[in-house]
């Protein structure tokens, strides 16, 4: 979806593309990183809730109205006088079943590229989130969380079957890893990877790369949406992980005692 400064039409518009979604038999939907506000340091505490907030009440009435898993995307979450990234998972009934803080913040300073410092306003989350649910065991990280190959194989460790990804690559990083990282996300760990990014919008302070993905376990890329605005939809089949998984044993054939 494409996310401006203004929080209401942002949450309306969500609205009506979870509903959209919903309508043509999705069953987890997976919003964007901060969908509720553009990724600006400068605007994230302006734009903060705690977790009893609008938003949070936002999500949890449209996932019971829609009956869907409904993955909220991320949004500055506020506790005391700390702020998070923070994402929630939601239901059918509408009640949270997960929360992930994301864990790993993005503080880099690329020559002739960007330059962004999120703990100068966010705070950094401590625990790995996979949660159970009739759909498989879900496995949730926030962006920059991905370049952490360790994170992801210890929720595969602890079941996961799927990876649910809310990010926002910038125009740096997303022509050159966005796909790698995703693919080999996917690939090293078996499992189906969905990947949510806001739309581009070019004349934004903070311009994201869009093309929000679905991967197999195989590591190929069975759907992917362009720059704007777009809902795209993956078929899992929980066979085809077994089937990969057995036909390519590298999670039974780890040598923990060696590394």
């Amino acid at each position: 979806m494409l996310v401006t400064g203004d929080k209401e039409r942002n949450l309306k518009r969500a609205g009506e593309l979870v509903r959209e979604a919903s309508r043509k038999g999705a069953r987890l939907i997976v919003l964007p990183e901060f969908f509720v506000c553009p990724l600006d340091l400068s605007v994230l505490p302006d734009c903060a809730e705690e977790i009893q907030g609008k938003i949070s009440t936002f999500l949890s009435e449209l996932a019971k109205e829609t009956g869907s898993y409904l993955v909220g995307g991320s949004f500055p979450e506020r506790e005391g006088e700390r702020l998070y990234n923070t994402s929630l998972f939601y239901s059918p009934e509408g009640i949270v079943i997960a929360k992930h803080r994301k864990i790993h913040l993005f503080d880099v300073d690329i020559k002739g590229g960007i330059s962004f410092q999120e703990s100068k306003v966010l705070d950094s989350g401590e625990e790995t989130t996979v949660v159970e649910t009739e759909l498989g065991r879900i496995g949730i990280g926030i962006c920059y969380d991905i370049r952490f190959p360790e994170l992801w194989r210890k929720m595969v460790l602890q079941g996961a079957e799927m990876f649910v990804v809310p990010a926002a690559f910038n125009m740096t990083t997303g022509p050159a890893h966005w796909h790698l990282l995703m693919r080999t996300r996917a690939l090293d760990n078996q499992v189906y990877l969905a990947v949510a990014s806001p739309a581009r919008d070019e004349f934004g302070k903070y311009v994201a790369y869009g093309h929000s993905l679905g991967v197999d376990p195989f590591g190929k890329v069975v759907v992917e949406a362009d720059i704007g605005e777009e809902i795209v939809y993956m078929i899992v089949d929980r066979e085809r992980i077994e089937k990969v998984r057995e036909q390519l044993p590298v999670l039974r054939q780890r040598r923990p005692e060696v590394y």
